[in-house]
């Protein structure tokens, strides 16, 4: 999710039998809080100062402490390390310096989890410690009554992984202390799914076809999925998203790489289903923030929804049952963009005050990321 606006890697080398050491230092430089965030580093920057660094027996802690920092080495789907990703907690306005060592790798449980689901019709599902996820896939098509297109929310409240054994017992809508998933998605784009816009229409594609993992925890899983050729308006696109989630975070990261055959520009949506009863809404165009907090239901609670892109032109409006964010895009151009929810009864997200302050908070640090020297 950060950013990185500049590295300076300091090196000490040490004679020919002792190990280099390498100190990265990382500066906090919003009024925010930063409290068990993910960052992610370079692995090429780090690599070339640090010449004989050896992965199997990589320790992280911070200067002067002897705490292990939780760490992870970033493949996204490529043979060698691309990214180390590192978890930290940095006061506003203050830095910390990490310092390297060679000793016995630490073993770090899992904080993100994502996987493809054959036994539930094609179901791709991912979570980390705060909330999971899940999109449908090509064979739910075959039962148009389960059928349905939008990203799904299920609400969990435990830091445990949970989607093995929920899928395991069949018997997820029902809490049984640890959540639930009761969000409804049917036909709508869900809890901020994306699509093309055109002649004031939402133009759905079918569910995706087939997938690949790119990284799986701890501190970040990532997968994407692509979806068959269709029709918007008159001429054929094709799409895959990427996704990635991180630890600590309640919304999800999003590349849309769309092509559009015969155009260059065209209109993108994102939105969240609108429940029939009233809900908080939060439509920020000058940010692009989309937030919701839906109507309670008795028994299960609230949900919150939202969707954040650093984007200028937005439009957004109340329409054909979601909130919407209209916004522009070029073909052969990444488009990136955050998704996400909060469950009230997970006890950290409990109003739609707090659900909007994190929303705002979250796009705060998206244009203010961790500086690394």
């Amino acid at each position: 999710m950060k950013k990185l606006l500049f590295i300076c890697i300091v090196s000490t080398f040490f004679t020919a039998n002792l190990a280099a050491q390498t100190t990265i230092t990382l500066y906090n430089s919003s009024a925010i809080d930063r409290s068990n965030e993910v960052v992610e580093i370079p692995w090429s920057l780090i690599a070339a100062r640090y010449k004989n660094i050896d992965t199997n027996a990589l320790v992280i802690r911070q200067k002067n402490q002897s705490e292990n920092i939780v760490y992870q080495f970033e493949y996204n789907g490529q043979p060698t390390i691309q990214n180390l990703l590192v978890e930290v907690s940095i006061p506003a306005g203050k830095s910390i310096t990490l310092q390297f060592s060679k000793g016995k790798k630490p073993v770090f449980d899992p904080k993100t989890y994502c996987r493809y689901v054959p036994e539930r019709k094609d179901d791709f599902a991912w979570e980390n410690d705060k909330i999971a996820y899940r999109m449908y896939g090509k064979a739910l098509e075959l039962t148009p009554k389960e059928n349905a297109y939008g990203t799904d929310v299920w609400s969990k409240r435990t830091h445990k992984m949970i989607i093995n054994d929920w899928y395991k017992s069949s018997n997820y809508h029902e809490d049984r202390g640890d959540g639930l998933d009761y969000y409804h998605v049917g036909f709508t784009l869900g809890a901020g799914e994306v699509a093309p816009y055109s002649n004031d229409s939402i133009w759905f594609p079918k569910n995706y076809t087939t997938w690949k993992v790119l990284d799986n925890g701890p501190l970040r899983s990532s997968f994407i999925v692509y979806y068959d050729a269709w029709n918007v308006n008159g001429q054929m696109v094709t799409m895959s998203k990427t996704i990635s989630i991180d630890a600590g975070s309640q919304l999800s990261k999003v590349k849309v790489d769309m092509e559009y055959h015969n155009a260059n520009n065209n209109l993108l949506v994102m939105g969240i289903s609108k429940r029939a009863l009233a809900g908080a809404l939060l439509m920020n165009e000058q940010k692009g923030i989309l937030g919701y907090w839906e109507p309670t239901i008795e028994k299960n609670g609230t949900i919150g929804v939202g969707c954040i892109i650093t984007h200028t032109n937005n439009k957004m409006l109340l329409q054909k049952g979601h909130l919407l964010n209209i916004v522009s895009y070029k073909a052969d151009t990444p488009f990136i963009y955050y998704k996400g929810a909060a469950w009230d009864k997970a006890g950290e997200i409990t109003s739609a005050e707090t659900w909007f302050n994190y929303l705002s908070s979250f796009e705060n640090k998206l244009n203010n990321p961790i500086l690394i020297k």
